[in-house]
């Protein structure tokens, strides 16, 4: 009796709700991340930092984002983006998967169907 194994092409990411985001001029996406928190606050008073900042993606990273939808698994969306930008995407489950982890460790997306 073996356990199924956690397989990250499985899950089907979504874009976090806490965080609001567009799509740019240029195409790429753009995600608006608040700074919260003691030190954020003296560095808008003290130093007039922004309280909101973009963060832009490029265009690969656009492309992924804009499939995230809680339906696609990551393996399907690593076949559009193998139709849409072929051999410029390789090692693709490679870069897609570092790529889908860090939006994750981020809190940018969050797992429709990841098992605890």
């Amino acid at each position: 009796m073996s356990a199924k194994k956690d397989n990250l092409l499985d899950y089907t990411p979504r874009p976090n709700r806490l965080y609001e985001w567009r799509v740019g001029d240029n195409g790429h996406v753009l995600i608006r991340v608040e700074h919260k928190g003691f030190y954020a606050k003296i560095a808008q008073t003290v130093f007039k930092r922004p309280r909101f900042s973009d963060i832009e993606l490029d265009e690969f990273g656009s492309f992924v984002w804009q499939k995230l939808d809680g339906r696609t698994t990551v393996y399907q969306i690593g076949q559009l983006v193998k139709d849409e930008f072929g051999e410029k995407a390789e090692p693709l489950y490679e870069r897609l998967g570092q790529y889908i982890k860090i939006l994750h460790e981020n809190k940018f997306i969050v797992y429709e169907n990841k098992l605890k």
